[in-house]
């Protein structure tokens, strides 16, 4: 069953000169992770607004848990969570305080609120903060707080707009974590990210958007097989290059590329065509200083499909709200 639809959505900005939405179509199927990849402005978050029903598409239609996200929005919203690219929280507050409003917006009720507040808090391991201000928070803290407000009401769907954006290393991992046990838990997730490694971790499945339409779309490995499969790597000393190159190009049947120290050529066998190449370099006596297959890279699958880095396009408007909520 798909929990979100999207068919031939069409958006533009500055009165038509900016198309942020040129065609899109995309499907999410309960109880996964659908990455949409892309650099900034590729159009990914107009797609979120107008699934969370802050925006309205200029053409197409959308559904979300089977309803219309045009037609009966207040309804979706029941539905939803969202967590945008900015903490949407207010700095004076507490964190406890935070999410005890959220609650409260949501007509939980005063009880509610709170116990709900104390369950997020400790589920994010924000207890020992929560009755300081925000704006005491690091940023990996206010991302958590801001995605446990996106969970106020257990919301089936959850729409997560380059969740990580602006953290450290070690807080992308926390947050990667976080997502990961919320998959866990049944949540149906539609995820945004610009960054290549965090939909290849995340993702079940990986929609490519370029310029405003999905260009691609696959698992990782089926969109890395795109790009012709796995590369022999071979690093020797100088003295044993042109041998060793000899031996790569012979095994692959194809041109080498030689970096430095480093030969390598993509290869149809993987790791019996690795094992024939440790033979011919015993063989020859060349004691290589690494050797193995690599697998393309998203970012390679990205310059194969498009033909450029992923790198800023055009600019889409930041929103103004940043959650599809009733507060």
């Amino acid at each position: 069953m798909k929990s979100v639809i999207a068919e031939h959505l069409v958006k533009t900005y500055r009165n038509g000169e900016v198309k942020a939405l040129n065609d899109l179509s995309l499907d999410v199927e309960e109880g996964t992770v659908l990455g949409v990849l892309g650099p900034n402005g590729a159009g990914k978050t107009t797609t979120v607004r107008i699934l969370a029903t802050l925006l309205k598409p200029d053409s197409g239609s959308a559904t979300v848990a089977g309803i219309d996200v045009i037609k009966h929005p207040d309804k979706v919203r029941e539905q939803i969570g969202l967590s945008g690219q900015y903490a949407a929280v207010d700095e004076t507050l507490t964190g406890w305080d935070n999410l005890v409003m959220f609650g409260r917006l949501y007509h939980l009720g005063r009880q509610s609120s709170i116990d709900r507040a104390n369950d997020l808090l400790e589920r994010f391991d924000l207890t020992e903060a929560a009755r300081r201000p925000i704006k005491t928070y690091s940023g990996g803290m206010r991302r958590r707080l801001d995605l446990a407000a996106s969970l106020i009401v257990k919301p089936k769907i959850l729409f997560l707009d380059e969740p990580t954006t602006g953290l450290d290393p070690r807080g992308r991992q926390d947050m990667w974590q976080v997502i990961q046990e919320l998959v866990k838990g049944g949540v149906t997730l539609l995820l945004t990210t610009q960054y290549l490694e965090e939909a290849d971790q995340l993702a079940d499945e990986i929609a490519v958007i370029d310029r405003g339409t999905v260009i691609a779309r696959g698992t990782s490995d089926t969109l890395k097989k795109q790009v012709g499969g796995e590369r022999l790597e071979i690093t020797v000393e100088p003295a044993d290059l042109d041998k060793t190159n000899q031996i790569v190009a012979k095994i692959s049947g194809h041109a080498t590329h030689v970096d430095l120290r480093t030969v390598s050529a993509p290869v149809l066998h993987g790791s019996k065509d690795l094992m024939e190449a440790l033979r011919a370099m015993d063989d020859a006596k060349i004691h290589p200083l690494d050797i193995g297959l690599k697998r393309p890279s998203l970012d390679d699958v990205f310059l194969s499909l498009t033909g450029h880095v992923a790198e800023e396009t055009v600019q889409e408007p930041v929103a103004k709200r940043k959650r599809g909520s009733k507060r």
